[in-house]
C-alpha cells in the first residue's frame, strides 16, 4: 500500500510534528499496512468503541468518561468528513492532538 501517511495527516494538521508522524506511522505500521485495518469506518460503533477503548484509553492513556471520549472521536471524524476513507494514522494524530497527547509519540 503506497498511501503517503504523513501528507494526509498534514492535510488537516499542517503544522503537525514530523517525528511525533514517524513515531505513530512506525507503531502503527502493521495495521496501516493492511487496506482494512488502515482506515477507520467511522459509521460502525464497534469500530469507533475499538478506537475509545485501545487508542484513548490504551495507548493515550485517558481517563475520561466514555461519553467526552465519544464526542473527541464525534469531533475528529467530523473534520474528516470529506474523507470517504478516513486514515487511521489521519484519526490518531487529530485525537492524540486533540486530547493533548502527543507527546506519548516522542
Amino acid at each position: 500500500m503506497a498511501t503517503d501517511w504523513a501528507a494526509d495527516i498534514k492535510k488537516y494538521a499542517p503544522n503537525a510534528d514530523d517525528a511525533v508522524i514517524a513515531k505513530l506511522l512506525s507503531t502503527y505500521r502493521l495495521v496501516l499496512s493492511n487496506r482494512d485495518s488502515a482506515t477507520v469506518a467511522a459509521s460502525d460503533p464497534k469500530e469507533l468503541e475499538t478506537v475509545r477503548e485501545k487508542f484513548l484509553k490504551g495507548k493515550l492513556g485517558l481517563t475520561l468518561d466514555d461519553a467526552a471520549l465519544d464526542a473527541g472521536i464525534a469531533e475528529v471524524v467530523t473534520v474528516l468528513k470529506d474523507d470517504r476513507s478516513k486514515s487511521r494514522a489521519t484519526v490518531y494524530y487529530l485525537l492524540a492532538d486533540k486530547f493533548g497527547k502527543l507527546g506519548v509519540f516522542k
